[in-house]
């Protein structure tokens, strides 16, 4: 069995900074040694990484992303063997997909499909949420069936896109209620959808069709509306584990914590695109070029009454946002967002951020708004807890999977097309943006994926996780 020592580097966790080393034999991490110890006790090494100067963290866990998701008359243009490449590119060596159940389909063959495209491709670890896009007497038996059988433990519900994945607050309540039986988390998307279309079609009969008014169309209000909707739903559910999802707005912050402060169970996730992006400054490109910002929940103003990005870095210091994902939903912009031209309602909504997201809230902690242990604990600890795969994934601890990231802070990082890009889009979201620090070297238990600036890794490495309940609740 192999034997790799990570050697002279600083080992991070959510609770503190320690200077060992880290023993890894075969896919597991062995022991956590003082430094020196591993030449002391005599252990021999199939191969030594040497970590001085670095931090050792664990392995980054991406738990919303959409590969392949068919949206908009066309699909996430990353399959899960591009897609998972550019994780491991990322420092990200799990990922949580969204298996797909749309209204009128059957919930096992949707799961049976997103096994059929990530079984055998996959670069590094991965799991599936489930999206209930239709809430009906069978589908909500199989939730249950997923939860006990299938390791399918969290299931997605959307208030927004009326027609293909909404459901009304009754159909939302009978899910939360089912959820509180089998011990499941809901995941939602909150947005008032209802009421966001009427304001669509009311932009595009005015002729406001460029891709600055889906911001315009989707205001922060109605965000935080249907987040604190959501909430009362879980409370009379029996505070059911609700995770809200991709948050972007001061507004749903609001709500969300004052649910925590009430003891409820209630998560939240947000995304680099609202912590850095602007309208203004990305939706509001001259031309088309917006439209390769379009997401829902869209980016939102800089002059907007709230601080949105200064309250959502408040909200990941004190807790009351617990993960950052990607929400990683990437199209072209030539065919693809370009379906939008001349109506911003049919740009296909999503942006890629799999590879990035570690480097971009690493770059949070350069500019003061973290720190180090927060960004450990909210990229790769508590997203293994939040969704059931802690203490095998998310630690650097003797018997957890050997998925580490060594990172360089003295080293810096270019995004760009042309310079770090590695996910299948003919553009990048974050193009020109520099880095104050560098993924050196990834592991995908115990399997170096990612050294010397080349990927070392092998499509069908990446395993399939069956995940427990949320380890995570107050």
């Amino acid at each position: 069995m192999t034997r790799t020592p990570i050697k002279n580097g600083t080992v991070v966790s959510p609770t503190g900074r320690h200077e060992v080393d880290v023993l890894i034999e075969g896919e597991k991490i062995l022991a956590l040694l003082e430094r020196g110890k591993s030449e002391s006790l005599n252990i021999t090494a199939d191969k030594v990484v040497d970590a001085t100067g670095k931090y050792v963290v664990p392995g980054g866990i991406d738990v919303h992303t959409h590969m392949e998701l068919p949206f908009g008359g066309t699909a996430a243009v990353d399959t899960f063997e591009t897609g998972t490449i550019a994780a491991a590119w990322g420092g990200v060596t799990t990922i949580v997909d969204m298996a797909l159940q749309r209204y009128g389909e059957n919930v096992h063959e949707g799961l049976a499909e997103w096994h059929r495209k990530a079984g055998g491709n996959c670069a590094v670890d991965y799991a599936f949420h489930q999206i209930i896009g239709g809430v009906d007497e069978q589908s909500l038996k199989d939730m249950t069936y997923l939860v006990d059988h299938e390791g399918v433990t969290s299931f997605k519900l959307f208030m927004a896109y009326p027609g293909v994945f909404y459901s009304d607050d009754g159909q939302i309540l009978r899910a939360m209620q089912t959820a509180s039986e089998n011990g499941s988390t809901i995941m939602m998307h909150a947005e008032n959808g209802i009421a966001i279309d009427v304001l669509v079609q009311q932009h595009i009969a005015r002729g406001e069709t460029d891709p600055k008014y889906h911001s315009y169309s989707r205001p922060s209000l109605f965000e935080g509306e249907a987040t604190n909707r959501a909430i009362v739903l879980s409370k009379v559910a029996g505070n059911v584990p609700l995770y809200i999802v991709h948050m972007s707005a001061s507004e749903a912050l609001n709500a969300l914590a004052e649910a925590r402060h009430e003891g409820l169970n209630v998560f939240g996730e947000t995304c680099p695109q609202y912590l850095y992006m602007t309208l203004e400054d990305h939706l509001a490109r001259p031309g088309f070029e917006g439209a390769k910002f379009v997401c829902s929940p869209p980016i939102r103003s800089k002059h907007d009454t709230h601080d949105h990005h200064g309250d959502l870095w408040k909200g990941l210091r004190m807790n009351e946002l617990a993960v950052v994902s990607t929400d990683h939903c990437p199209f072209c912009y030539k065919d693809q967002k370009e379906l939008g031209l001349g109506n911003f309602s049919k740009i296909p909504n999503g942006m890629g951020g799999v590879e990035h997201r570690m480097e971009l809230i690493y770059q949070g902690v350069v500019l003061g708004e973290l720190t180090l242990e927060r960004w450990v604990e909210t990229c790769c600890t508590t997203p293994a807890r939040m969704f059931g795969m802690y203490p095998q994934k998310g630690v650097i601890a003797p018997g957890s999977d050997a998925d580490i990231l060594v990172w360089d802070p003295n080293k810096k990082t270019k995004i760009g097309i042309n310079d770090k890009h590695h996910m299948n889009m003919d553009h990048s979201s974050w193009e020109g943006t520099v880095i104050d620090g560098k993924v050196d070297t990834v592991l995908s238990r115990g399997m170096i994926v990612i050294e010397n600036d080349k990927y070392l890794g092998r499509k069908g490495h990446g395993k399939f996780i069956k995940r427990g309940l949320c380890q995570y609740l107050n």
